[in-house]
């Protein structure tokens, strides 16, 4: 049986999917992005909040609560792709695409569920 050092470094070499991911209302398409290190795992997380009537974004808490959760679906946007350069910050590319990812979809108004900075 494998050490919990033994265990805690296999995790630590283990890769998950990154990037942006969507939540969007089946109703209305409206959309709530947001991005993840490990995309695998985002959904389980934001549905959790949601059915939980904790998640953050009011607007798409109020729409899951009204229509629920049949009426939405998870839906990966874009996915950063690893590369062998240690050099490399996936959570600083990861913020950056997702920051261009809110400038091309614009999910603002009736659009989306996110406020738009001023």
């Amino acid at each position: 049986m494998k050490s919990k050092k033994e265990l805690k470094d296999a995790y630590r070499q283990m890769s998950f999917r990154m990037g942006v991911f969507r939540v969007r209302n089946k109703q209305n398409d409206r959309i709530w992005i947001h991005h993840s290190m490990d995309l695998d795992r985002a959904w389980n997380s934001v549905r959790l909040q949601l059915s939980s009537n904790t998640h953050p974004n009011a607007f798409l808490q109020e729409d899951w609560n009204l229509l629920g959760e049949d009426n939405f679906a998870y839906e990966i946007v874009e996915e950063l792709k690893e590369t062998n350069d240690p050099a490399v910050d996936y959570k600083k590319e990861v913020q950056a695409l997702y920051k261009l990812c809110l400038e091309e979809l614009q999910p603002y108004h009736q659009k989306g569920y996110h406020q738009q900075k001023s």
